[in-house]
């Protein structure tokens, strides 16, 4: 019965067709599938999305002052970027709507001259949560130029070591070169910070610089830094035969009495500075003697003391006058008439 309705309705298609000259599609009913559409319910369940997370930045130097104007760069695990952007006047950059995952933080500005730029790092975004960072800026280095000279001359000095640092901590090492002098950079942890240098090795031929030295410094400015030395005071050479080269005066000897001759043959003693008496050749040996040594008188004490020399020679002196002229006057005497002993003898 289906089958001759579709048939009775194609046959009329074909007539009108043949009297109009146009083919038009008008079926009589619509045909059923022979098979059953499957149902909604029967599709599969989709994947549910993660939440997204963010990361927020904040950035500082390290004497705490906020940086406004750094630049940074996101990369996702891939390598492909996934936000960039600045810091606000609040020092602070936020990258919202980020999927879970490692990514890639990259700072490419410090937005000032000051300020060098943080290293690179990992972030990890976990689903709903916002990570927060942040990240210091280091000042730039001071660039300090060392001198070392003569205190006389101001004559650049090779060879002088130098230790500069901060609080206890010594921060950098600097030796002068052929030029006399030395560079380097000096870590500064403010905008302008205090320094102290001391020399721990004086060039050769000169005395260490003790003198514990100050001096300021600020991010990427130049500084120079002198120390002084003195020439070490000469020594005398060592002479090669082993003989010191300066040799002490000799001490002056203490005069000793010399013996002198007179006329006569005999020998007496003088006093240093005193002028040698004259012997009296009509004179013994004996009283020669008595005359050259005079004695001190019996019955008095020894008197000492410079001031008493003078005098006691005066006094021998004339002992020995009164000495020699009795015995010159009992010599040439001629004998008187004979002495009688108690006995009745003559003699």
């Amino acid at each position: 019965m289906h089958a001759r309705t579709v048939r009775g309705a194609v046959r009329s298609a074909a007539a009108v067709a043949a009297v109009t000259g146009t083919l038009v599609w008008a079926p009589a009913a619509t045909a059923q599938p022979s098979e059953p559409t499957p149902s909604a319910s029967a599709a599969p369940a989709e994947t549910p999305v993660p939440a997204a997370g963010s990361i927020t930045i904040t950035k500082k130097d390290t004497a705490g002052d906020i940086l406004p104007g750094a630049a940074f760069l996101l990369l996702d695990s891939a390598g492909q970027e996934a936000g960039r952007g600045k810091t606000d006047a609040q020092g602070t950059l936020v990258f919202p709507d980020l999927p879970p995952g490692v990514y890639r933080l990259k700072e490419t500005a410090s937005g000032s001259p000051l300020h060098e730029v943080a290293a690179d790092q990992d972030v990890i975004v976990t689903p709903g949560a916002t990570t927060r960072l942040t990240i210091t800026d280091a000042f730039k280095a001071a660039k300090v130029l060392l001198q070392a000279k003569d205190d006389k001359t101001g004559k650049l000095l090779t060879g002088a070591t130098v230790n500069i640092g901060s609080g206890d901590k010594t921060l950098l090492t600097l030796t002068t070169g052929a030029k006399g002098t030395a560079s380097g950079e000096l870590p500064v942890p403010s905008r302008k910070a205090e320094f102290w240098v001391k020399q721990i090795k004086a060039p050769r031929g000169y005395d260490l610089y003790k003198t514990v030295k100050t001096f300021a410094a600020g991010p990427a400015a130049p500084v120079t830094v002198t120390v002084t030395n003195a020439k070490t005071a000469s020594t005398p050479k060592p002479d090669p035969s082993g003989k010191p080269a300066d040799k002490p005066a000799p001490t002056p000897s203490t005069p000793e009495d010399k013996p002198t001759h007179d006329s006569s043959g005999g020998t007496s003693l003088a006093a240093p500075g005193s002028a040698t008496p004259s012997a009296d050749p009509s004179l013994p040996a004996s009283a020669e003697s008595d005359k050259t040594t005079p004695k001190a008188p019996k019955g008095s004490l020894a008197h000492t003391g410079a001031d008493a020399t003078p005098w006691l020679l005066g006094v021998g002196g004339l002992l020995v006058a009164a000495g020699s002229g009795a015995l010159i006057a009992a010599r040439r005497r001629k004998p008187a008439d004979p002495v009688q002993d108690s006995n009745g003898e003559t003699s």
